[in-house]
């Protein structure tokens, strides 16, 4: 759980403190494949990368390549928001804690 807690938090604090990088990572389009075929190997390495982390908290039955998919959309999600000023600020470290401990089966 740590572990998760702590990717979780990583990649939120890098969206917060980079944002710059991240618009330019997931908000531009650079006309990047994503989740293709001809998908880049270092954009299919670094999914792998994360896949890797969350693989063993999917629970049965769920293919763990979905379950990435839906927790980093769900970061993604949840980094866009709060740089918008959509979601109260207070609720930061409840927000992680609560994505944890719904999606992630520990």
């Amino acid at each position: 759980r740590a572990r998760v807690v702590a990717l979780a938090r990583a990649y939120l604090d890098f969206a917060a403190r980079n944002p710059a990088v991240y618009d330019a990572l997931f908000q531009l389009d650079g006309g990047l494949a994503y989740a293709q075929e001809d998908t880049p190997e270092p954009l299919k390495d670094a999914f792998a990368a994360l896949m890797e982390s969350l693989a063993e908290v999917a629970g049965d039955g769920v293919e763990p390549g979905l379950f990435t998919e839906v927790f980093w959309a769900s970061l993604h999600g949840i980094a866009t928001l709060t740089r918008a000023g959509r979601l109260l600020p207070e609720y930061a470290e409840q927000r992680v804690e609560l994505l944890v401990d719904r999606l992630a089966v520990l």
